[in-house]
């Protein structure tokens, strides 16, 4: 896995406490544990990385473990080596086989002009937990 050209990049032995925050796009392929928010930006978690936090972000790409609540308001991407324990809030999500996930999921629509906010509001709802073939 190689990080997206441009992205600021955590390196597997770096370990981080505490909140993360930014305005650009991030590779974490450490250990983390606290708060990550990137609302406008991608965070990629590699596949060394242990992340321990609740995520606020626009994108979201994740092939190693994830253990907290993800709010984004854009995609979320579960790869094949991904293990994710917490809830999902976010517009897309997509899920390769073999990937891992507990926790609830909740997929809204897209951004709604702002007219039909307060009459029309879409919504999609799924509890579920993933669990590879045995």
């Amino acid at each position: 896995m190689k990080p997206v050209e441009g992205s600021t990049v955590i390196g597997k032995s770096v370990v981080v406490r505490g909140e993360l925050s930014g305005n650009e796009d991030l590779y974490m392929d450490g250990d983390l544990e606290g708060s990550i928010t990137l609302t406008d930006s991608r965070l990629t978690i590699g596949p060394n990385a242990r992340v321990v936090a609740d995520l606020d972000v626009r994108d979201l790409v994740v092939f190693g473990k994830l253990t907290g609540n993800v709010r984004a308001s854009g995609r979320i991407e579960l790869r094949q080596s991904a293990v994710v324990s917490g809830d999902i809030f976010a517009c897309r999500l997509s899920i390769e086989e073999s990937a891992v996930m507990q926790g609830k999921v909740e997929l809204t629509a897209a951004a709604v002009p702002a007219a039909r906010t307060a009459t029309h509001t879409q919504e999609a709802s799924a509890s579920f937990v993933l669990e590879p073939k045995a």
